[in-house]
């Protein structure tokens, strides 16, 4: 994918459908995560896509959201992807409740910024 305004709208957007999937994986339920192991495997899944994609954003696009972790995202997405026998369902959920929503306003923000003439 080339760099640039294009790549970031794809990229945001990327990053908003593995969000709205998780909620609706896990309906806001603690409860329906712990209960599947079938909806932590979706979950987790979109998890370590979303964050790979939170990777490719540029720098300035990125600049404008920075009290975003992003740093931490990728070393989450790390830890997603390498960590399957020590994954702790607990810290998963953590993100998902505590993280998710303000990583979704900022997505949200940094995509009407891209979309402006």
């Amino acid at each position: 994918m080339r760099a640039g305004k294009d790549a970031d709208e794809t990229l945001l957007r990327h990053i908003l459908e593995g969000i709205e999937r998780i909620q609706e994986y896990t309906a806001g339920d603690r409860e329906t995560f712990m209960g599947s192991r079938l909806v932590q495997d979706a979950v987790i899944r979109n998890l370590q896509t979303l964050a790979e994609s939170s990777q490719r954003l540029s720098e300035p696009i990125k600049a404008s959201e920075p009290m975003i972790p992003w740093r931490d995202i990728a070393g989450f997405r790390n830890v997603l992807t390498h960590g399957y026998l020590g994954l702790d369902t607990e810290v998963v959920w953590s993100v998902i409740e505590q993280d998710i929503p303000g990583l979704q306003q900022a997505v949200e923000r940094m995509l009407s910024r891209v979309n402006r003439p």
